[in-house]
Parts: structure tokens; sequence; C-alpha cells
């Protein structure tokens, strides 16, 4: 339901405004009407998608290696889709013979085509190959729910909901910001500005693969987290001194930067799964419930901080680091936010002290 959902509501925001063609009426309010309902039925879609899917890992096994190495797995190949919507990017874009606000339109159309069918031919395959393995229940026969209080109730739920909101708030803001970055704080060339993303989508692919073969426990989640969280502290630190006669080192950065986001995103949604354990009725409010959390905090930050961003360059000499509202967002705001991530794990107990092994490895 909710790949359609995000399959109808993508065709209708780039192939044009739905209810304009239905209503016979292009002005601004039914433009904007149309719009931000697709926008809405998108959302909505896409976090139905997103919180199945993650609740099925919960649901697929009781082992907490094969938990983190499925969730290692998930993150692995989503760098992967995302760096397939940049190839597709880089022949649509070499098509290109003018700039006229028809072809740019035409040109994002395709892509949004494209990417919808390359996404229903994997829905499909996933649909019709995935086997859900059913689960010992308990010993009465019955599995005990939890409801949402139990969860409310827990100081581990927030522990893990600060770790989360933190890791959705490094990845969403630095990938908000990177591009503006390369070309307004770095002159960089536009071919970076696609290039450094890239980057960083395969180093962190290939952390990711590294990741799912280790076994895993609370401790371990805890020290690769911090792991990724100070390697970010790091990176926002560079990014923040870095001057202009010195671009050349964010490629460097991107580098690490891939690797930071991998470790952070995989075992903050690995402490997700430790904190589920194995009351699986109340996966699906934990990863919806933090999800929301995220996307909201997420959604005041980007409001906030790009309402005061200028789209021009900012006046900088070339051999010192000039402020500008997109340096601090990119380097500050994640590098502080991974740090508070990395206080909060350092407090947090869980369950499983000795790490399980995978009985069969998941890429071999």
């Amino acid at each position: 339901m909710g790949c359609l959902l995000v399959a109808v509501s993508f065709t209708s925001l780039f192939g044009g405004c739905l209810p304009c063609k239905i209503l016979g009426s292009d002005s601004p309010v039914v433009q904007t009407t149309g719009y931000c309902i697709s926008a809405v039925v998108f959302c909505s879609g896409w976090s139905c998608t997103q919180i199945s899917h993650l609740s099925m890992v919960n649901g697929v096994t009781l082992n907490p290696t094969s938990r983190v190495a499925c969730v290692s797995c998930r993150n692995a190949f989503t760098m992967i889709a995302s760096l397939i919507l940049y190839v597709i990017a880089f022949f649509v874009f070499k098509k290109q013979t003018s700039s006229s606000q028809v072809d740019i339109k035409n040109q994002y159309q395709s892509m949004a085509y494209i990417s919808i069918f390359i996404g229903a031919v994997f829905v499909i395959i996933f649909q019709l190959g995935t086997k859900e393995p059913s689960l010992k229940q308990e010993s009465n026969g019955k599995r005990a729910t939890a409801s949402w209080t139990y969860w409310l109730k827990k100081v581990l739920y927030y522990q893990v909901l600060s770790i989360y909101v933190s890791t959705r708030v490094v990845t969403n803001v630095s990938q908000t910001f990177l591009a503006v970055y390369v070309m307004n704080d770095l002159r960089m060339s536009p071919s970076s500005k696609a290039l450094i993303p890239a980057i960083i989508y395969l180093s962190s692919f290939v952390a990711s693969v590294l990741l799912q073969e280790l076994k895993w426990s609370g401790e371990r989640l805890k020290a690769f987290f911090s792991a990724g969280g100070l390697l970010w502290l790091f990176c926002g630190a560079a990014v923040i001194f870095l001057p202009i006669n010195m671009h050349a080192f964010i490629y460097v950065l991107s580098i690490l930067i891939g690797i930071g986001n991998a470790l952070m995103m995989v075992t903050a949604i690995g402490m997700e799964s430790e904190l589920v354990d194995k009351d699986l009725d109340g996966s699906a409010f934990v990863y919806g419930s933090l999800g929301f959390i995220d996307k909201v905090l997420c959604g005041v930050f980007l409001y906030f901080l790009e309402s005061y961003e200028s789209a021009d360059p900012v006046p900088c000499d070339p051999t010192y680091p000039c402020f500008s509202v997109t340096r601090f967002s990119l380097g500050f705001i994640p590098g502080i936010s991974a740090l508070i991530g990395v206080v909060v794990a350092f407090f947090i107990r869980f369950h499983t002290p000795n790490p399980k092994t995978l009985t069969q490895p998941f890429l071999a």
C-alpha cells in the first residue's frame, strides 16, 4: 500500500498538478493545494513502507547479530539505490540540449518515471520472493502484546529516541546543505555537487557491507555508534574551518562522512531492534513513533536554517574560512547532534552482552 501511494504521488509531483487537470484550472491556489496533497500522500506512503520494512527485521530473526546484519544490508542497498539515481541523472542530463524550463521539466519527469519503474520491479520481486519465517511463540502459546504506554514508561525508549533523532539530524541536515556548501562556500565546479555525494554514498555502501559480517551485541552497537559520532564531529569541525584554497580536502572528508553515516545509521537502527527485542507486537510503534519525531524535528531544523540561508556566495578571503549559514548548518549542527548521540549512548545499558554469530553470511 505504501509503495502504491509513493508511486502515485511521485507521478503527480513530477508529472504535473493532477487536481489542476481534473478541475481545468492552473491558478496558484489550485497548484499549491495539488502539490501539497501530493507531498502529503508521498510522505504517508513512504512512512508506511519504511516502518513496515524496518519492523520486518525484528520479525525475521531474534538473533541480535542477524538483525544488525539485515539493517546493514538494508543501508548498503539504500546507497546502491542512490547511486543508481545519480547514474540515471547523468545520462538524462547528458542529453540536455537547452536550459529552457520545458526541457528541464521533461528531464526531471524522465528521472521520476524511470525511478518509479525500477522501484516497482523490485517491489514485485520483494513481494513474490520474500517469505517471512514463523518465530517460536512463548510457552503458553500466546505472545504478549506491548501497548504504547509500555514503551513510554521505559527509559531505554527515550535514550534510543535521542540517538536515532540525532542520527537523522546528522544525515538529513548534511545532505540538504552539502551541494550549496560545495558551490557557494568552496567555489567548486558544478560537477562536484554530484561527485561528492556519490563518494559519500559509495563509502557508506562499503562500510555497510563490512559491518554486516561482524558479531553484534549492545556494547558493540554503542562502540561503533560512538566511533561514527566522533568521526562526524571531526568532519563537522573540518567543514567549518575549511578555506576555499584547500577545497580538494572535501573529497577526503566525503569518504569519512560516508563511513560515519553508515556507522551511525546502522547502529542506531540496531539499537531500535535491541529496544524491541522480543516484543514484536510493539515494533511498528517503536519504529513509527521514532520516525515521526525524527521527521518533525528535522523539519523544524531545516525550516529555520534554510530561512536564513543566502542563495548567493558570501564575499570571502580564499585563505581563510568565512562564516555562512550553510557552513554553520553543514558543520556545526550535525557535529553537535553527533556529540549528543555519543553522550547518550555512553549511558545506555542493553541486555545482550555476549555477541552471537551468524549462521550464514548474508552477502556470501
